[in-house]
């Protein structure tokens, strides 16, 4: 936490200018240019007429408004946490390790691999973030990433007071916490409809950017709405963010996005960024997500999610006629968990899902969130196309298990095959063994990838394993490469990909060139 927030804070520093330096600049500027200097003072133009910037002064007005409301109810979190740099997460790698790598600073870890090699004491780490209070009697949302191994937490007023919080619980999945104060008769902000923003609005992030400004406000736009998971490490977590423009940075972490009516529609969480700092894209989880999972947390303490055990993709206009649909839209299933409700409801790999108990599902983002809302126990009608013909699929909801369950997730003889830029082998024991392959899985290892070919653009990497071409079972290498010969040279090619513990559809373009060969 601590460690980039504060890297980032003196980077900041040391790139101000000296208030000297720069006036000595000006000064230099004014004396080479002043002859021009005095002749633009002299011909100044008059204020503009109010009836030629009204728009502008009522728009000053407006976001004023709002930020004298909403202000005094956001507070910045501070957090001392032990953290253990060598603690395994689920992939079995440093738990910093997990965090992708272009987020890595902005959620306040370290790179994993410093000091490799040598077992690292436990730390004591210190960070900033954000939270808005939801209610008079104390309950702050932020994020599950701000207090995550806290070990004592203070919450810092817009009028300067400080309080001890308790942690009351978190959402991990969907990463947002719950925190509480003792005081009553707090100023609080009410939820939003996030189901009902449009790109263009506009909107106010608010919170402690670099965890150095406090309650700081920036004005921007709803750029985009449903954006997908971008955590590809782990593809659990459910997408349908919001985007904006409104500067976000390192501190700003649970901070809330309120729209023109100062209420609260999204919670910010993470940018995407290739510096550490605000890059134009800022992503906010939805009120109508964070809502629900903090009235769930302050009831009963926890969240309790619905799960299927299915892997999926989104269907697309490059891979829908693979599956004779009449449209871009639905899920497609590419794998299916064994013992899972969705495997004992019957659904099967390459299953399409388009409804949920009789709503469209645009895609798998819309159908995960609102899956993962849906009370563990409870029975859903899924509307399924299963090769183009429609049926109705009934599945009683599990209860998802972060560290147990498959993810819903919406992913991803040898012989080298010139027409994709591969080469593939049988899955023997001992590869098995070294890519650590379950016994259930079953086609042909991918041995390498040749740089810029078919293969390489649809994201093919040694280790995966090709399980179907054109949803037909691959049963080894030299079944795969027959039935790649069998397909036209210049037809595009459908393959289920094993890759990294999920299973996903690619569509592969072959080179245009290519021969028809190995």
């Amino acid at each position: 936490m601590s460690a980039s927030t504060n890297s980032l804070i003196a980077r900041t520093k040391r790139l101000a200018i000296p208030a000297g330096t720069a006036a000595a600049a000006l000064l230099g500027t004014a004396f080479l240019f002043g002859h021009r200097t005095a002749e633009a003072a002299s011909s100044a133009a008059a204020p503009l007429d109010e009836s030629r910037v009204s728009s502008l002064v009522a728009l000053d007005d407006a976001v004023e408004a709002v930020a004298s409301r909403v202000t005094p109810a956001v507070v910045s979190v501070s957090v001392t946490a032990k953290v253990n740099p060598n603690d395994p997460g689920e992939d079995g790698m440093p738990a910093q390790g997990q965090i992708p790598p272009g987020l890595q600073q902005f959620f306040g870890f370290g790179s994993p691999f410093q000091g490799q090699g040598m077992p690292q004491q436990p730390q004591v780490e210190h960070g900033v973030g954000s939270g808005i209070i939801i209610s008079p009697d104390g309950y702050i949302v932020t994020n599950d990433h701000v207090v995550n191994d806290a070990t004592q937490i203070r919450v810092t007023m817009h009028d300067r007071r400080v309080f001890a919080a308790q942690l009351v619980g978190v959402d991990k999945l969907n990463d947002l916490a719950v925190i509480k104060i003792d005081a009553k008769d707090l100023p609080s902000i009410p939820w939003g409809d996030s189901n009902q923003l449009h790109p263009g609005q506009t909107v106010l992030a608010f919170g402690s950017p670099f965890g150095y400004f406090q309650f700081s406000v920036t004005r921007g736009i709803i750029s985009a709405l449903n954006r997908p998971n971008p955590y590809t490490d782990d593809p659990r977590k459910p997408g349908d963010f919001i985007q904006t423009d409104a500067a976000i940075n390192p501190g700003n972490s649970g901070g809330p996005l309120v729209d023109a009516h100062g209420e609260v529609i999204g919670i910010n969480t993470f940018i995407i960024t290739n510096s550490g700092s605000f890059a134009g894209a800022g992503f906010a989880i939805p009120s109508e997500i964070a809502r629900i999972s903090a009235e769930q947390i302050i009831k009963t303490g926890s969240v309790h999610h619905g799960y299927l055990g299915i892997s999926m993709n989104d269907v697309t206009p490059e891979n829908a006629s693979f599956f004779n649909l009449p449209d871009a839209s639905g899920a497609i299933v590419s794998q299916v968990a064994p013992d899972s409700p969705a495997s004992h409801a019957g659904l099967k790999t390459g299953d399409v899902l388009r409804e949920l108990n009789g709503k469209k599902m645009v895609n798998g983002s819309a159908l995960q969130v609102a899956v993962t809302q849906i009370t563990p126990g409870n029975t859903i009608a899924l509307g399924i196309l299963r090769d183009g013909k429609p049926e109705t699929v009934k599945v009683q909801v599990g209860e998802f298990h972060a560290k147990t369950e498959l993810a819903e997730s919406n992913a991803g003889t040898d012989g080298q095959h010139a027409r994709l830029g591969l080469a593939v082998a049988d899955l023997t024991s001992d590869i098995r063994q070294q890519l650590n392959i379950p016994e259930h899985v079953h086609g042909a290892a991918i041995e390498t990838v040749r740089p810029a070919s078919p293969a390489d653009d649809a994201g093919l990497a040694p280790g995966d394993v090709i399980l179907e071409v054109d949803r037909k079972p691959v049963e080894s290498a030299d079944n795969f490469v027959s039935q790649v010969h069998a397909l036209p040279a210049s037809k595009d090619i459908l393959l289920l990909v094993w890759s990294h513990g999920g299973a996903s559809y690619r569509v592969v373009h072959p080179a245009p060139n290519a021969q028809n060969g190995m």
